[in-house]
């Protein structure tokens, strides 16, 4: 298969305030959130990390998609590397974290439009892209709605339209399913098997296990800012049940703790 991603030695560390030093029960100024992390993606699968909250996944993917710089390591994705050339990482992925936040008094049709000129989508283009996203999931019901009194599964499938305006080779998604209903977290998933079958390479992060087994082609493994483990899921799990071989790993890595 054909490489398009390749990370290697990606590390970031960030300072803790004291009331974090608090909630974290260290006495240690520096935190390293993410330590040496190498792995590939290929084109036209979807690649998962695997870990529990605070293990470094997002932390990782705002490395890739060039929102954080790395302390040291770097990430080439179709060529672009995330350090020298962020500007051409941006031009070729898209990327949606839970954390993205729409302006309430915007409409989904204003958002679509702004997004798709920032991109330098042709108008022509605009039009029908949003004409098939709108329909597909169900926003063209409400394409003049305003962001506030759209419901929080509606949202969710908005950003995801966004985000990807100008058909992006490399989506990048933390935690694509989290907070929403099974209606729609089912939308977004089978959403993204389709762009898969387009040749479309998806990386996501997650901490649920059903959702891998589901989507992912290849997992990595996360603990603590560490890939331990990384391959298909016959190779990760080693006979076992994701979520036993996961939890397996997980006390190896703590040392036999609970």
């Amino acid at each position: 298969m054909e490489e398009i991603l390749r990370v290697e030695g990606l590390s970031k560390t960030f300072t803790l305030s004291k009331k974090q030093q608090k909630i974290e029960g260290t006495t240690e100024r520096r935190k390293v959130a993410v330590d040496g992390l190498s792995f590939t993606a290929n084109r036209g699968e979807i690649f998962g990390l695997l870990g529990p909250n605070g293990a470094g996944k997002t932390t990782t993917l705002r490395m890739l998609s060039t929102l954080i710089k790395p302390d040291s390591g770097d990430a080439v994705l179709d060529g672009c590397s995330v350090v020298s050339d962020p500007e051409g990482v941006r031009g070729k992925i898209g990327f949606l974290t839970s954390e993205l936040k729409l302006e309430d008094f915007f409409t989904p049709n204003y958002l679509f439009d702004f997004f798709s000129r920032l991109h330098q989508v042709p108008e022509d283009i605009v039009n029908v892209r949003k004409k098939a996203m709108f329909e597909k999931f169900g926003i063209d019901k409400f394409a003049e709605v305003k962001v506030k009194n759209l419901s929080t599964g509606m949202k969710q499938k908005l950003s995801i339209v966004i985000s990807l305006v100008h058909n992006p080779e490399v989506i990048i998604f933390d935690e694509p399913t989290n907070g929403l209903d099974v209606l729609t977290a089912r939308t977004v998933t089978d959403y993204l098997q389709e762009l898969r079958g387009e040749g479309k390479t998806i990386i996501l992060s997650t901490h649920i296990f059903s959702l891998v087994e589901r989507l992912c082609d290849r997992v990595g493994i996360i603990i603590d800012g560490k890939l331990t483990h990384c391959g298909n899921l016959n190779e990760v799990c080693d006979g076992m049940t994701l979520e036993d071989r996961f939890f397996e790993i997980y006390k190896e890595q703590k040392g036999g703790e609970q």
